[in-house]
């Protein structure tokens, strides 16, 4: 499969802004590990191997344990997930796939226990960028380069 129109290289200014947002996120009070284990679990969902595959390694690079990151697909029965993350990454799963019902009160409500507003606005940032970038990868064909 080989890659396909490159907005980065076809529309740079579209690319750079959501550049921006990603720069935002990333500067958020949300922990770097948790930021990554977000992008994961969205790349995953999306089926974006690119992201997944960038992301994995930002995440094992910043600390993050293997087991968590192989684990992230399965984190419902996974036991090495705080409540905190375990909310997040039902966020991350309701959101990507917000078509089917939105983002439920139940999680919004948990969301509001454990989080301020800032740091939920934060989460939402973080969450719809990775999804972004991952609907560009996708139909991009992106792909990751093998490693050695």
């Amino acid at each position: 499969m080989s890659a396909r129109f490159n907005l980065a290289k076809e529309n740079l200014e579209a690319y750079t802004a959501i550049g921006k947002l990603d720069t935002l996120g990333r500067e958020s009070s949300i922990p770097k590990k948790l930021q990554e284990l977000i992008k994961i679990y969205a790349s995953c969902l999306n089926h974006c191997a690119f992201c997944i595959d960038m992301h994995t390694k930002e995440a094992l690079e910043n600390g993050e344990t293997v087991q968590r990151v192989v684990g992230v697909n399965a984190w419902r029965e996974a036991p090495f997930y705080s409540d905190k993350e375990r909310v997040v990454l039902e966020l991350v799963e309701e959101v990507t796939f917000i078509h089917q019902h939105g983002v439920s009160d139940s999680v919004y409500a948990e969301l509001e226990r454990l989080y301020s507003e800032k740091e939920i606005g934060e989460l939402y940032l973080l969450i719809a960028t990775i999804n972004a970038y991952n609907r560009l990868g996708v139909m991009s064909q992106l792909q990751p380069k093998a490693d050695k």
